[in-house]
């Protein structure tokens, strides 16, 4: 990603543009850093070697260029008719709405969602990774200023059910994970609900995770499924723990991947939310069942292995660090559970 010194440039100020939203105190300095953000990002994901690129860049420019503008609107709207200048939270309803639509629009949550999977087919590895994880952080903060239940609960079941069957008929790996990426801001946006730091640990070890896959899919490489059966791996332990790490995205117990769907699950019975718990986990199995599916597949059918698939691309240093990741992934829940009964 880095090959020359404009690439650092734009990435330094993308994580500027960030910081800014995050640490303002007005919606105008939080619309500027929005912004940097996005005229940031957008030189990154031009890559003269994927012809997709351009049109992704395209519809992710327009999209958020859209969502800026009905921000910047809603703002102004607030600011005339209220005569606030620095305040970040307030509870007037329909300027409310308009600006968590709006950043709901930014950050790809159902049902203002139809621009994210398209945008994630035409990335490569790499900015798929800084779009589903650090493109989410400022409209996220945004969004967690003003809190409205009843559209959080409207937002959660749509998420859940476009995350989990769109997700079901894709061979693309980029759309599996754009899928998965909108079930996962549902259950943030539950923890949201109940508490500031559970939604902040969500999205920490769902960036963790996600990280830990896309290495693997980035130095092998995978775009579809059907290349997950017949490129891979010389090594049946790598294999098995790319799917294992899957499972683990997914939340599927033992793995670290469930320990952040506990606490959500924990905190909304407490809150006495049966019914949206109920309907989250059912819905969620339902990607978990798309895991499973790849997984399944790639070790009980027969498939063609290549005698002289070249394993160069996993040096030592990859495979050190890749199986570092792999094995938090894995044992985390174990090792946190461990320290949690020791002390």
């Amino acid at each position: 990603m880095f090959k020359n010194s404009s690439k650092i440039l734009f990435f330094s100020t993308l994580m500027m543009g960030t910081l800014i939203t995050v640490s303002s105190n007005s919606w105008l300095s939080a619309w500027m850093g929005l912004e940097i953000n996005l005229l940031s990002f957008i030189p990154l994901m031009i890559d003269t070697n994927n012809l997709m690129s351009t049109e992704a860049s395209l519809k992710y420019f327009l999209t958020q260029a859209l969502a800026s503008s009905i921000l910047l609107f809603a703002v102004i709207m607030s600011m005339l008719k209220f005569n606030f200048i620095s305040q970040l939270n307030f509870n007037y309803s329909y300027s409310n709405l308009i600006i968590l639509s709006s950043l709901m629009l930014k950050s790809g949550a159902a049902p203002f969602h139809f621009w994210f999977p398209g945008v994630m087919e035409g990335l490569s590895w790499t900015n798929n990774l800084i779009l589903m994880t650090w493109q989410k952080i400022a409209p996220m903060m945004l969004i967690s200023y003003i809190i409205n239940k009843n559209f959080f609960i409207f937002i959660i079941i749509m998420s859940m059910i476009i995350g989990s069957l769109g997700g079901l008929n894709q061979t693309s790996l980029r759309k599996i994970m754009a899928f998965s990426s909108i079930n996962h801001l549902g259950w943030m946006l539950a923890a949201m609900i109940s508490s500031e730091t559970l939604w902040l640990f969500y999205f920490l070890m769902y960036s963790f995770l996600s990280f830990t896959i896309v290495f693997l899919f980035n130095v092998f490489k995978l775009f579809h499924i059907n290349q997950v059966f017949s490129l891979f791996f010389s090594s049946k332990i790598l294999k098995f723990s790319l799917f294992m790490n899957l499972l683990s995205l997914g939340g599927l117990p033992p793995f670290l991947g469930f320990l952040p769907k506990w606490l959500v699950i924990q905190q909304l019975s407490m809150n006495y939310q049966l019914m949206l718990l109920i309907f989250m986990t059912s819905l969620t199995l339902i990607t978990l069942y798309f895991y499973l599916r790849i997984s399944y597949s790639a070790f009980m059918l027969n498939y063609t292995e290549s005698n002289w698939f070249n394993n160069s691309n996993l040096n030592n240093f990859n495979m050190m660090f890749y199986s570092i990741l792999s094995f938090i992934s894995l044992f985390g829940l174990f090792i946190i559970s461990m320290i949690y009964l020791t002390f």
